[in-house]
């Protein structure tokens, strides 16, 4: 079973995604898109974890987080580069 720690990031997550989805539904602000997509790599990093089917899969782990991580970054230079064409 995976630490208390894990559980709340998940939880954390689900919550994070679903405003998410709903918070995009009203704005249609590619931030938020793109911020929620994240959100939902990151859970499912978590869910991995807390099924405790982490073990041997320390790449695809490292690959999901990397990607969430590069999605946040995307959003942010969409955000404040792309957004004033």
């Amino acid at each position: 079973m995976a630490d208390l720690v894990t559980q709340v990031n998940l939880v954390l997550c689900i919550v994070i995604v679903l405003y998410g989805c709903w918070s995009y539904s009203k704005s249609k602000h590619l931030i938020t898109k793109y911020i929620t997509i994240a959100f939902a790599l990151f859970g499912v990093s978590h869910l991995i974890n807390v099924l405790g089917l982490a073990a041997g899969m320390e790449t695809a782990l490292i690959a999901i987080r990397s990607l969430a991580y590069l999605t946040v970054l995307y959003a942010f230079f969409e955000d404040v580069h792309l957004k004033k064409k």
